[in-house]
């Protein structure tokens, strides 16, 4: 049922993409933000209490409705309860057609409307880009998307809980963006406890996803520019997506700061530099990248549904009398 569940969302979503900006997902985050504003006094505590109650409204009812189904033996609407929540926790195609279009951009030559869709898809400015900084900031934030919104969702899905698990990792990504990244929210310590226990959640998918884009690419690569650069970013997470998926496509991603060679000051005279390479294997990205991109995430999202079928069919025989 696991398997069947994802592939009928998948095929649901490329006929009818869910709209990122949809009812459900503001309803979400209106109570994230009531939530804030409720419990926020200036403690990590609150933060904590405002996290635990955020999944319980959530997690609880998704779970009690499954396990109801499961239990007095409704199998097709077990499965449609699967199918619907797969659905609304996936965003395979909430922002393609900001990369579609930034791709079409590019290879007509476009570069102002190119950089007009990134500064709407990513909300930083991009006046001056070059093609190269547009091609390498849409790749890191279509690797990021596509693991948030698609691969660890898979892996919490697969969880006893099963729906509840994947409601739980969308809404736990939401909270450690909604309550650190605004401006009004960055170094308080009401945030502290969402980015951390988002950390923990994510820290086995973040691994399969980087594992899945070596199989798929360049295994020596992907492999190599894990294991010495990702440590270089400060959010350890992103280091390991985006190095593995930089190095399984042949492509050098990250600011040139966190490429940078590391120097530490000895004493007051000395200087000792680690003997590390200043950047990443690979080239410059550019327009190409781009579909390096689209085929690396349709391969990895084929490897992930191989090893659901083959898990599924393991499961089932074993279950056959």
């Amino acid at each position: 049922m696991t398997f069947l569940s994802i592939l009928c969302a998948l095929l649901i979503e490329q006929m009818k993409p869910l709209r990122a900006d949809n009812p459900i997902y503001a309803e979400i985050k209106s109570l994230a933000l009531r939530m804030e504003t409720w419990f926020n006094a200036g403690h990590s505590t609150h933060g904590r209490m405002g996290w635990f109650l955020m999944m319980a409204i959530l997690m609880v009812p998704t779970a009690a409705i499954y396990w109801v189904l499961r239990h007095y033996e409704w199998t097709m609407a077990a499965f449609a309860w699967n199918v619907l929540i797969v659905y609304l926790t996936l965003g395979f195609r909430h922002y393609s057609h900001y990369f579609t279009s930034i791709q079409l951009a590019l290879n007509a030559g476009d570069e102002p409307a190119a950089r007009a869709l990134l500064a709407e898809w990513t909300r930083q400015d991009t006046v001056g880009m070059e093609v190269s900084e547009i091609a390498r900031i849409a790749v890191e934030k279509s690797l990021i998307t596509t693991h948030r919104n698609v691969f660890g969702v898979f892996f919490w899905f697969l969880m006893p809980l099963g729906p509840a698990c994947a409601v739980m990792y969308r809404v736990a990504e939401h909270l450690a963006r909604a309550w650190n990244e605004p401006e009004h929210m960055r170094n308080e310590a009401f945030g502290q406890f969402a980015a951390r226990a988002f950390y923990w959640i994510d820290w086995i998918p973040v691994r399969l996803t980087a594992v899945a884009f070596a199989v798929v690419g360049n295994f020596e690569d992907a492999i190599y520019a894990w294991r010495n650069f990702a440590h270089r970013w400060s959010n350890e997470a992103l280091g390991i997506i985006l190095t593995a998926g930089g190095g399984a496509m042949g492509v050098r991603l990250g600011t040139p700061a966190e490429n940078a060679v590391k120097a530490q000051v000895v004493d007051a005279t000395t200087v000792d530099v680690e003997i590390e390479p200043d950047v990443m294997p690979g080239d410059e990205p550019n327009v190409r990248s781009l579909q390096s991109t689209v085929g690396l995430v349709w391969r990895a999202l084929l490897l992930w549904m191989l090893l659901l079928l083959l898990l599924s069919s393991a499961v089932w025989l074993g279950a056959a009398p």
